[in-house]
């Protein structure tokens, strides 16, 4: 491996080692399925990595936590306060003219809620925002935790519920919200990587927070029956991946993504029985 050193300024830059998120959007989870095309379109720059709200809260939250929710702010500025109010701000240059979006506003109590329970903040006491390196199966990862105490590594999820299971077809059951998002995945290869780092196999915990309007709060350590059947998973799909990504395979398309959606073209009809039975 290179000698480049990965910090918090770059390390969404570097492409020359896998993550979870690049790895889910290749693979998907057992709930959701992901997309060779987009991913690999995605990897190489050609798609623009575009932030919904969801993904904006849960920044904002994390952002509290590390203690860089000023700068946060300051860097989306345009999707976090209300347009009237950084006119008025601009005009007036009061910072109490900045009035946050409703979504952010529930940020705020989320922040509050988490903040009130002493086991919660005890969990997001660690060190926070840890950068590890390492190799699965000969290809290079990188992983970044949200809080790593002494003996656990952890993890900040802000959820828009965690009590409601998700009927899943390909599997034929009900499945948590940890398999459907693939928080397996995540805590697999952080164990292995921070294993590798440190000679300590810890325990890997979701700290959960929902957006609902009181919010739920859990702690929820992953058994590790659970990590070793995901780190199975993960070492059985890098040889695809390091065809893809060497260009030695081509990526297929998953037909469903909003991606392939744009690029597809209708050659007729297709009997309803075929059109039942895709995915």
């Amino acid at each position: 491996m290179d000698n480049f050193i990965l910090t918090n300024e770059n390390y969404y830059d570097d492409k020359s080692r896998m993550s979870v998120s690049e790895y889910k959007d290749f693979f998907g989870s057992l709930g959701m399925s992901g997309c060779e095309r987009t991913a690999y379109e995605r990897m190489t720059g050609k798609i623009e990595e575009k932030k919904g709200m969801p993904l904006l809260v849960g920044g904002y939250v994390d952002a509290y936590f590390e203690g860089t929710l000023d700068a946060y702010k300051a860097r989306h500025r345009d999707d976090i306060y209300t347009q009237t109010s950084l006119k008025a701000f601009e005009k007036k240059g009061n910072p109490e003219e900045l009035k946050l979006y409703a979504d952010f506003v529930k940020a705020d109590s989320i922040i509050k809620r988490v903040e009130q329970d002493a086991m919660f903040s005890y969990y997001l006491s660690g060190e926070k925002q840890v950068i590890m390196t390492g190799e699965i199966e000969n290809q290079p990862w990188k992983i970044k935790i949200d809080s790593l105490l002494p003996d656990t590594i952890v993890d900040l999820k802000v959820m828009a519920e965690i009590n409601k299971n998700k009927w899943i077809e390909d599997v034929g059951e009900f499945l948590n919200f940890i398999f459907v998002y693939g928080y397996d995945i995540q805590g697999a290869v952080y164990q292995e990587i921070v294993y590798q780092n440190t000679g300590k196999r810890l325990p890997f915990v979701i700290a959960a927070v929902t957006k609902e309007e009181e919010p739920n709060i859990a702690l929820i350590q992953i058994d590790q029956p659970y990590l070793d059947s995901a780190l199975d998973r993960v070492k059985a799909n890098i040889p695809r991946y390091a065809d893809l990504k060497s260009g030695k395979a081509e990526p297929t398309e998953c037909g469903n993504c909003a991606y392939c959606r744009r690029r597809k073209v209708l050659l007729g009809p297709v009997m309803l029985s075929q059109f039942m039975s895709q995915k």
